[in-house]
């Protein structure tokens, strides 16, 4: 493990990667809860009963 800590203390900018992973993770789930929230509710309705539906299942 103190082999590992070493070569990270040694790489040059490396205290950016955790704040560069943070902001891909927000921004993510903003964008998902963006489209959540303008999804319509008909479409939200449809792939929720999608499972139930006999008709699209036995489609060829």
């Amino acid at each position: 493990m103190k082999y590992v800590k070493n070569h990270m203390d040694s790489i040059e900018g490396i205290a950016n990667y955790p704040m560069i992973s943070l902001l891909i993770f927000f921004i993510f789930f903003v964008l998902l809860f963006w489209w959540v929230a303008t999804a319509s509710k008909e479409h939200i309705k449809e792939m929720g009963e999608l499972p139930l539906d006999n008709d699209y299942n036995n489609k060829p």
